[in-house]
């Protein structure tokens, strides 16, 4: 495997020489390489789709965790405002 800084289709190149080339940030080259490594591997690109689903459904968790509370807030709120 060569070096991470060394870009795969110019042996010796860099990422920021070949980015320069090309007209582009050497970082966008960088992720680019990077995606098209990783979408070269199919276990990587499982294992992102599911840490993908993972944050979605952690930060629904916690939205209806938000929602719960607010709901709670309310009732407690209203209980007390009724009972006089």
């Amino acid at each position: 495997m060569p070096p991470r800084s060394t870009y795969h289709a110019s042996p010796g190149g860099t990422y920021a020489s070949v980015a320069k080339d090309v007209g582009i940030n050497h970082e966008t080259l960088r992720i680019w390489v990077r995606d098209a490594e990783a979408a070269a591997r199919p276990e990587v690109v499982e294992a992102t789709a599911m840490e993908k689903e993972n944050r979605q459904l952690r930060a629904g968790v916690k939205e209806l965790e938000l929602e719960g509370e607010i709901l709670r807030r309310a009732a407690k709120y209203s209980a007390a405002e009724t009972s006089w």
